[in-house]
């Protein structure tokens, strides 16, 4: 297989138990994208690679549980932005906050946990969502990428329409040219592909469908 030039890097988005079948918070298929992103790993095709990590505290903001009479998947608003309440995932040190460990992470340059402050979510690799100031600080992967010549980033992981679709869009911002590979991503809900698919077009991310690019 060819490689990448050494400007490009893959992004592999939260690909942990608990967003497979079975776990917390399941993804649709989320373990069908498992051997694939193994198997992108292994081939060696990038020289960088990052990989995510969901990270919560047992109290963090956006669990159900913390919010008396609320439910999951229940919006609320949660510093002055809409807020998903989620069951409780991934929360630290838990074995459904591990990354998946059919995957030799050994490949990875660099794993970044997000999520860790108990009053912010945090869906993106680049910036966690908006805090109490209205901000939303950075993760300093941008910074950390620029520092090793990346101009270019290939995004893939869990879940399409949350943490993958936010990541793309962060790294578009942020002056990164970005493919979102389709074919190794899952949603929670396959609802949320069209979705998916008209926000990224509104960003000029380029969706590349085939589990090989």
């Amino acid at each position: 297989m060819p490689t990448y030039p050494a400007d490009t890097a893959l992004i592999v988005v939260d690909l942990q138990p608990d967003f497979m079948p079975g776990g917390a918070l399941p993804c649709h298929e989320g373990d069908a994208i498992v051997p694939g992103i193994a198997a992108l790993l292994a081939s060696g095709r990038y020289a960088t690679v990052v990989a995510t990590q969901d990270w919560h505290p047992a109290d963090h903001a956006s669990f159900a549980s913390q919010h008396p009479g609320r439910a999951p998947f229940e919006q609320i608003t949660l510093h002055g932005q809409p807020q998903t309440l989620w069951p409780d995932h991934c929360v630290a040190g838990s074995p459904g906050a591990a990354l998946d460990e059919r995957i030799d992470w050994n490949r990875a340059n660099l794993i970044l946990r997000k999520g860790s402050r108990a009053d912010v979510d945090s869906y993106s690799a680049f910036f966690e969502n908006h805090g109490p100031d209205g901000s939303r600080p950075a993760t300093g992967l941008a910074g950390w990428l620029r520092e090793r010549g990346i101009t270019s980033v290939h995004v893939c992981g869990l879940a399409r329409d949350y943490c993958v679709l936010w990541t793309a869009q962060d790294a578009c911002a942020a002056g990164f040219n970005v493919r979102f590979l389709w074919d190794l991503t899952r949603p929670v809900s396959p609802d949320g592909d069209a979705p998916t698919r008209a926000a990224l077009d509104a960003a000029g991310i380029g969706i590349v469908e085939g589990s090989n690019e």
